[in-house]
């Protein structure tokens, strides 16, 4: 049953890529074998599973996650990566026991209400610590922001959510920034995150920083790290002009925004772009106008290496964390104190955390820090002027 359901799961994914095409046509999101078969342990015992990979031809960095079970879950079946994702997910205290039982199996046992508290507090006094660590060594070349409502809520929230900010080091790897709450559409909620970054001695922000462009965030980061460029997530961006369109034109258009990101060049993408505006602004302006108002920003990253565009298009680091506790309809009745919220959310990640892996192309992050610029992807040697330099 587990297998069937994993296998459905895929399913809907290649369907909803369907339309999506390379450049030759070919659907570009594409089954692409399994991985290692490995054992979930359930409530009846282990359980063998299989689950499917997918490729994705177009660069976009399209990956199967099973929101059965979060792959950090199934690699690591314990309580602190199990208890914080049933809480986001919104189960209910009184189910956590016989939820916890099929996820863990014998790990489960002894699991009282008393001890299950005991942890939580325990992870909030981590997610208090770890808030205060010191940034002055700290720098990053990249960030990826985005504020996430889960299915848990924290008390006196009112509309609050998650605010996560992940970064990449100078070496590539992935790291969390910063975790708290407040409100994604305020400038408000996101200044005191980056002040308070910045008053732990972060001397500079990123290069580029990835995110939804209805964010409060924009205009906080151009008030503390103005030289800060912005790159808009495109599938953020690719969901709000779809939305705006009838189904009957959502695949083309999906595959006319494709050719834009999917350009070699910014002229490349600069054609694509007045080809899909002269395509649709007639019947469909509120379609066009969602797209050419972030045109820019859109495209930010064709000044960034080649290796790390994937990367850079979306924030799917975050997507894939929170995917499967994103709060998609009904709220659950469940509410926790504010810290204890922060502290799931914290361990929630901190688990994840361990399963990232390092960008494409970690080499060329030391041209960027060393302040060569970048065009269409490749380094400009003889042109060093413009690029902000990270503090040391």
């Amino acid at each position: 049953m587990i297998q069937q359901a994993i296998e459905a799961e895929l399913a809907e994914l290649l369907e909803r890529f369907a339309n999506v095409k390379t450049m030759h046509g070919q659907r570009a999101v594409v089954r692409n074998g399994y991985l290692p078969e490995r054992e979930v342990l359930t409530a009846a015992g282990p359980i063998p599973v299989r689950v499917p990979k997918v490729r994705d031809r177009s660069g976009s960095g399209v990956k199967f996650n099973s929101s059965i079970v979060p792959p950090y879950v199934r690699k690591s079946p314990r309580v602190s990566a199990a208890l914080p994702w049933l809480y986001l997910k919104g189960i209910s205290t009184g189910d956590m026991g016989e939820a916890l039982s099929v996820l863990l199996g014998e790990d489960a046992k002894g699991l009282s209400a008393n001890v299950v508290s005991r942890l939580k507090a325990q992870w909030t006094e981590e997610h208090v610590t770890w808030s205060r660590r010191d940034l002055s060594k700290s720098r990053y070349a990249y960030w990826w922001v985005d504020g996430i409502h889960t299915g848990l809520r924290s008390e006196h929230s009112d509309g609050q959510c998650l605010l996560v900010i992940i970064g990449v080091r100078p070496d590539g790897s992935k790291e969390r920034v910063a975790i708290g709450d407040g409100y994604r559409e305020t400038k408000a909620s996101w200044l005191e995150l980056l002040l308070d970054l910045k008053a732990r001695g972060l001397q500079a922000g990123p290069l580029l920083a990835v995110g939804d462009g209805a964010m409060g965030f924009w205009a906080a980061l151009e008030e503390v790290f103005p030289a800060t460029r912005g790159q808009r997530c495109w599938f953020h961006k690719m969901g709000n002009v779809l939305n705006a369109l009838p189904k009957s034109q959502q695949a083309r258009a999906k595959a006319d925004m494709q050719a834009i990101w999917m350009a070699a060049t910014r002229a490349d993408a600069y054609a694509a772009f007045d080809r899909f505006v002269s395509i649709h602004a007639a019947k469909y302006p509120k379609a066009t106008e969602t797209l050419k108002k972030d045109r820019e920003s859109l495209l930010a990253f064709y000044d960034f290496p080649a290796e790390h565009w994937q990367h850079l298009r979306t924030t799917n680091a975050i997507e894939s964390t929170f995917a499967t506790v994103r709060h998609r309809t009904t709220r659950t009745r469940n509410c926790v104190s504010r810290p204890t919220f922060l502290g799931l959310a914290f361990k929630l990640i901190e688990e994840a955390e361990k399963t990232w892996r390092r960008i494409n192309g970690p080499e060329k992050i030391k041209l960027l820090l060393e302040g060569i610029p970048f065009k269409d992807g490749e380094p400009v040697q003889d042109d060093r002027p413009g690029q902000q330099k990270l503090a040391a």
